[in-house]
């Protein structure tokens, strides 16, 4: 009996150890990080909206901790696949994920996710918005959305617009003109933005609405492009003479595609508020401001607790806009 007691005992001691432990080892990570490189996973092509951002805090966060901050471009299934690369990594600090709109809505339209957007990770920051841009082919007959509902009204499934992929920014862009006109353009996916925008310039499609503004803005200078209207709710400072789609003849139009910085699910708080802390210091200056918005991209910064309200909120908003356009992944 007197040894049963004493294991138990030290048994005990053991966890009550092991517990007493664990904040000391998690400050220490904190304390520690970075400790080695940074891999920002990206689940889309080179040249997005979502690479854009993976770039420009890479950058800054490089800069601020003295390590390199690789962003590693995991493109597929409309980013499952990289984020369930990410999921799957080492909750660490070491690997994060930038993600879009699609990181919440893949549930509608896949019949299998590899991932929870809220259980298998932890928010970080929402780090920025940014406005599409609706485009069309210069062939097509049309100088504005009022013009362009009144056509596909006229021959409905006859008129394409392109996409990243099932249910990317793009493809809910669409949807939501389809879903506000009462019209039907028809969505075609492409991998990725980049060659949803080559396939508008070249004619193969007359529709497409672009998350990268500064990059679609030459090709409209050019006269390669017709501009339509920017998709948020006010005109946006890098293209202040495009029209919003409300002003341009559907009112009630607003996307704006917004930008999410987050871990492993099981990454210790201490360290998530330490890396939001940082993004926030390194955006919140007017300078940082003021960069960003030169490229088309808005600053928010948000706090952790502000990012996972805000998915929240986004899941609820769009399953009634992918209930009712029937939208699946073929």
């Amino acid at each position: 009996m007197k040894a049963m007691i004493a294991f138990t005992h030290r048994i005990s001691r053991s966890a009550l150890l092991a517990v007493c432990a664990l904040p000391l080892a998690t400050a220490t990570l904190a304390a520690d990080f970075p400790a080695k490189p940074v891999r920002i996973v990206t689940p889309f092509p080179p040249g997005g909206s979502v690479d854009l951002v993976a770039r420009l805090l890479g950058n800054d966060l490089g800069k601020a901790w003295g390590r390199q901050v690789i962003v590693d471009n995991r493109p597929g299934a409309s980013g499952n696949i990289g984020t369930e690369a990410a999921k799957n990594a080492p909750p660490d600090g070491h690997t994060l994920l930038v993600n879009t709109l699609p990181f919440v809505t893949n549930q509608f339209v896949y019949a299998k996710m590899p991932y929870d957007p809220i259980a298998d990770f932890a928010p970080i920051s929402l780090v920025s918005s940014i406005a599409g841009l609706l485009v069309v082919h210069p062939s097509l007959p049309v100088r504005n959305v009022r013009d362009l509902v009144a056509l596909a009204r006229t021959r409905p499934g006859a008129l394409n617009y392109g996409t990243a992929g099932p249910a990317t920014n793009p493809h809910i862009s669409g949807e939501l003109l389809n879903y506000l006109g009462k019209i039907n353009i028809v969505a075609v996916h492409y991998k990725g933005g980049g060659a949803a925008t080559t396939a508008t310039v070249s004619g193969e499609i007359q529709v497409f609405f672009s998350n990268t503004i500064p990059d679609a803005l030459p090709l409209v200078q050019a006269g390669r492009l017709r501009a339509l209207g920017v998709t948020s709710l006010k005109r946006v400072p890098s293209a202040p003479d495009i029209p919003t789609l409300a002003e341009s003849g559907l009112p009630g139009y607003e996307f704006t595609s917004w930008h999410v910085l987050a871990a492993p699910a099981g990454t210790p708080r201490a360290l998530i508020a330490q890396i939001n802390e940082k993004v926030r210091s390194l955006l919140g200056t007017p300078e940082a401001v003021q960069h960003w918005r030169e490229r088309g991209v808005e600053v928010i910064a948000s706090t952790p607790e502000e990012a996972a309200a805000h998915l929240k909120k986004e899941i609820a908003k769009w399953r009634v806009v992918f209930k009712e356009r029937g939208m699946k992944a073929e």
